[in-house]
């Protein structure tokens, strides 16, 4: 259905949303906040009509509610909002994804100019143990911002896709228990 993960963002351009069809991938349960270790993953919402481009975006969609349950969480257990979303990693270079997460959590989205940081933590690390650079606030000043994502879609636009999520991760749970 996807060769490569290079054309999932092609094939989720191709449509304006999934049609109601969310993809819950807990192919080793739900980790937080659900903690559910027998949901197992899922796809709901399949009609006649969904074709592999929903299918797409539903997985893309799926990584920003999974990021939007722990950082509502993290704000419920700190007491205090997000303000923006600094990212990082490989999937961040997908510019619908990192929209949808930003119209989700309503906050600026920020992608860095160096998006692969695993390598780069472990570099600074070393940088600091060697001496190149004298304390962390120096490594702070090497990040630099490479593109923002601004909230595109109101906060009232963006909840029937919440409320489908949360039916998603409730069936994915009804499945794995028990009858």
């Amino acid at each position: 259905m996807i060769r490569s993960s290079s054309e999932i963002e092609e094939l989720a351009n191709r449509v304006e949303n999934t049609d109601g069809v969310y993809m819950v991938p807990a192919f080793a349960g739900l980790g937080a906040p659900h903690w559910n270790q027998h949901a197992r993953g899922t796809v709901f919402g399949l009609t006649r009509g969904t074709t592999r481009n929903h299918i797409a975006r539903a997985c893309l969609e799926s990584i920003a509610y999974q990021t939007m349950d722990v950082l509502k969480a993290m704000e419920s257990d700190a007491g205090l909002p997000i303000q923006q979303l600094r990212v990082d990693g490989g999937a961040t270079i997908n510019n619908m994804l990192m929209q949808f997460q930003c119209d989700l959590l309503q906050v600026p989205v920020i992608r860095p100019e160096v998006y692969e940081t695993t390598a780069l933590g472990a570099a600074y690390l070393a940088g600091l143990g060697v001496g190149y650079w004298e304390s962390t606030a120096d490594i702070q000043q090497q990040w630099k911002a490479a593109k923002e994502f601004q909230p595109q879609r109101s906060p009232e636009e963006m909840l029937p896709f919440k409320k489908g999520w949360e039916r998603a991760i409730k069936a994915s749970i009804a499945w794995a228990n028990e009858t």
